[in-house]
């Protein structure tokens, strides 16, 4: 799995997860956390913050922008927000996370990925 497909996967989750009722505050803030770091990224990008938004409400309709509009930030490059999104499906899957479905080494630029989500592990490849 790509680095973007992660953040899009931890953001649908997590949007999942805040509009239950049953969903424990350590998801809801780990999914609050990562929204926040995002749209830092997007600082002068009102756009892209109510693209982000709206993929909240609506994810299958905004998936491709906000897709487009995560990769122009290089938010994929951004350390924090990768490790952000794997401890949100790591909180929302907990037996996921145990089985190493969430896994993410990340260390310096990150230059691309190897593996599958569906493998048990994402490995990217490090500079």
């Amino acid at each position: 799995m790509e680095p973007i497909s992660l953040i899009l996967a931890a953001l649908v989750a997590g949007a999942v997860a805040a509009a239950k009722d049953t969903a424990g505050t350590a998801v809801k803030d780990a999914y609050d956390g990562l929204k926040t770091l995002i749209k830092q990224r997007f600082a002068d990008n009102e756009g892209a913050k109510v693209v982000l938004d709206e993929h909240e409400k609506d994810p299958e309709t905004y998936e491709a922008a906000l897709k487009k509009k995560l990769s122009e930030a290089e938010v994929d490059r951004d350390e924090e927000i990768l490790k952000v999104a794997q401890e949100v499906l790591q909180k929302e899957d907990p037996q996921g996370a145990i089985a190493g479905k969430y896994s993410i080494n990340v260390a310096g630029d990150i230059k691309g990925v190897v593996g599958d989500v569906s493998g048990g592990n994402i490995n990217q490849t490090i500079s």
